[in-house]
């Protein structure tokens, strides 16, 4: 069985909590829905875990002209990187997003043609990294940012702490696009089932879901 099918087996579908005028940016693989209404060329979007694909940021300055900050300490991603050429609102930075300021150990993919790296050791993960990570909050501060308008995080197993973090010291982005690993070993369901209910609970909706499952796009109620 494919990963691809290994994740959707193992995610359910969770009940939409909102109805809303939505659109798909990026591809099948790096994509995500956003509300488009709440978006322009004033835009602050944070994107962490940039991988090697940046379709979806891409999309968001060609259709809205936000201004997105794309961030990935991964040395796979540093390669590739520096291999692109981006326009001037893709900014991209060479560290990652956690639940505290400091350095987070990250494992290899077991295959030498994947990209992307770990906190959680996987059978068969070559090596691991040590690289700066900073919490969103921290991030705002030095980039002088008053607020962030869509965060997207894709973080391989880190997303749990970041949400935590954000929900007790913010900021609260109007939207909030996860990719939930709970397919990896040590993730159990249970958490991203908790994330979900803690996301709920500080009143964001969840108005998407990808068909694997994982990736799931939610929309503050007071945005709607």
């Amino acid at each position: 069985m494919g990963l691809w099918r290994r994740i959707a087996s193992r995610t359910p579908r969770f009940r939409l909590d909102a109805e809303v005028d939505k659109l798909h940016l990026g591809t099948t693989y790096g994509g995500y829905a956003v509300v488009p209404h709440a978006l322009s060329e004033t835009s602050v979007v944070y994107s962490f875990g940039v991988g090697q694909d940046v379709s979806f940021d891409l999309a968001l300055i060609e259709r809205f002209g936000a201004e997105v900050h794309a961030f990935d300490p991964t040395p796979r991603s540093l390669a590739w990187v520096e291999q692109q050429s981006f326009p001037a609102r893709f900014v991209f930075h060479s560290v990652g997003v956690a639940g505290a300021d400091g350095t987070l150990t990250l494992h290899a993919p077991p295959h030498e043609d994947h990209v992307s790296f770990s906190p959680v050791a996987r059978k068969g993960s070559g090596g691991a990294v040590e690289v700066p990570v900073k919490t969103v909050r921290t991030l705002m501060t030095e980039l002088g940012h008053e607020r962030v308008d869509l965060l997207k995080a894709d973080v391989e197993g880190a997303e749990y702490d970041v949400i935590a973090d954000l929900l007790d010291n913010g900021p609260r982005p109007g939207q909030l696009l996860l990719e939930f690993h709970h397919h990896l070993p040590t993730i159990p369901l249970s958490r991203t089932k908790q994330a979900i209910a803690d996301l709920r609970a500080a009143g964001y909706l969840l108005f998407d879901q990808s068909e694997a499952g994982a990736e799931m796009s939610f929309v503050h109620r007071d945005l709607r």
